[in-house]
């Protein structure tokens, strides 16, 4: 069960609430408390975009107790043995205020996962966008030039989504160097000088 989480998301959004009809009111579950009691995964994608209040109902899910509190209904879920609560997000780049509480941070185990290498990265351009392996290794040359300026002007470098945005513009008949400007440079920064050095790498690429 996935939940794709934002600012607006209520606890209500992921526990349940009472519904309004005709002959009075249901009690609807929400995904939470649904993959609760049936076992299932539960994915929260891009969790720190919810707010902290929110995300706390989850703490009595993520340690010894595994349970989850019905308030509004007075009801005590306890977790299905094979339930599992999945979260991620992309650290770094948000600011203070969208980071997770080490409350609940510990309540986890982690992986931390990077750019592919080199070799893969190509695979997954020429399998994804069906281009040559020539072109596939020319684009991620100019990612792995962009990531070296993370830090350095640039606040995040071009993902492995954007190789596949480029080389599908490629694919399609776009000319390499405005589909890698497009697709990587012109989505990521807009200072001039940063620009001006991947116009750079690309020119120096694909001449």
């Amino acid at each position: 069960i996935t939940v794709a989480c934002n600012e607006d998301m209520t606890a209500s959004d992921l526990v349940g609430r009472y519904l309004l009809e005709a002959d009075g009111t249901r009690w609807l579950d929400g995904p939470l408390t649904t993959a609760a009691r049936l076992g299932a995964i539960c994915y929260l994608d891009e969790v720190v975009e919810a707010r902290q209040d929110t995300t706390v109902v989850i703490h009595p899910l993520t340690d010894h107790r595994r349970t989850l509190p019905l308030d509004k209904k007075g009801e005590l879920i306890r977790a299905h043995a094979d339930f599992q609560l999945v979260i991620s997000y992309n650290p770094g780049y948000q600011s203070l205020m969208k980071d997770l509480k080490q409350s609940t941070k510990q309540r986890f185990t982690a992986f931390e996962f990077d750019y592919p290498d080199a070799a893969l990265e190509i695979a997954i351009l020429a399998s994804e966008s069906g281009i040559d392996e020539t072109t596939a290794r020319q684009l991620v040359s100019i990612g792995a030039a962009a990531r070296r300026l993370k830090g350095h002007g640039l606040d995040e470098g071009i993902s492995t989504r954007l190789l596949v945005y480029a080389a599908t513009l490629i694919k399609g008949g776009v000319q390499p160097g405005d589909a890698c400007r497009m697709a990587l440079v012109r989505p990521i920064t807009d200072d001039r000088d940063i620009r001006e050095t991947l116009d750079h790498a690309i020119d120096a690429t694909f001449a």
